[in-house]
């Protein structure tokens, strides 16, 4: 269920002259799916704007929309992935030079924004990033991606970013971090678990929990995986924005 794009993009305001960091970038928009990513993100660039999907279409499209109209120069798509190369682990970094859309294009990423990433370290996954509108739940789907497009890991923002960003004549970035593995099935909880808000619904997982106590062993190892990620995500920014503050 798709929800008000006016009520699914909360924007922070966004930052005058040069752009904390040494972000490539005045004025810096950034897209993420979730409160937690805004949160996260928030605390090293606080001065940039930032949309909330709510992990919808709609949402990602107002988010950008309204980042566009109140004068991003670049925009970021920020937070975690589903990864879809089996070699990666929870906690890998994707700064992809390239975004596949679900029509078959294939946008490049800005080249300043990638070398501000740090393209070209062994430690940043550069493959492409596909886009998709709906959760890819099962492994199964995830190793059906893979093989049909190569992409390391998926994400539900970064399609509409490079879309956009492409139309307007605007620079796009990707930072994502990996939070489930290929090889990882979402649990039915986590899959109810985000509100159109981007926020956490305690109460829907509960009650997931409740008739479905199966999925306990899937959602703790899920609760791992996503702490390992966010933890790589705060050392990454913590380095990229020291570095070069």
């Amino acid at each position: 269920m798709a929800p008000d794009g006016a009520g699914a993009a909360r924007d922070t305001a966004a930052g005058q002259g040069n752009s904390p960091g040494g972000m490539p970038a005045a004025r810096p928009g950034i897209v993420v799916g979730m409160e937690a990513e805004a949160a996260l993100i928030r605390a090293f660039a606080p001065h940039a704007a930032i949309g909330v999907s709510g992990a919808t279409r709609a949402g990602a499209e107002a988010a950008v929309a309204r980042l566009l109209h109140a004068g991003a120069d670049a925009i970021l798509s920020f937070g975690l992935a589903a990864g879809l190369d089996p070699a990666l682990r929870p906690g890998a970094v994707l700064a992809p030079r390239h975004v596949l859309l679900p029509d078959g294009r294939r946008l490049p990423a800005d080249p300043a924004w990638l070398a501000w990433l740090g393209d070209g370290r062994p430690d940043i996954v550069p493959a492409d990033l596909l886009h998709s509108d709906d959760v890819v739940v099962t492994a199964g789907r995830k190793g059906a991606c893979f093989r049909r497009t190569g992409c390391a890991g998926l994400d539900m923002e970064s399609g509409i970013v490079a879309g956009a960003c492409a139309s307007a004549g605007v620079p796009f970035a990707v930072l994502r971090v990996v939070c489930d593995p290929a090889n990882r099935s979402l649990p039915p909880a986590a899959v109810l678990a985000l509100g159109p808000d981007g926020g956490i619904g305690l109460g829907r997982i509960l009650a997931s929990v409740l008739r479905r106590p199966w999925q306990i062993p899937a959602l703790v190892a899920l609760g791992r995986d996503a702490a390992r990620a966010r933890a790589r995500a705060i050392a990454f920014l913590r380095g990229r924005f020291l570095q070069t503050s």
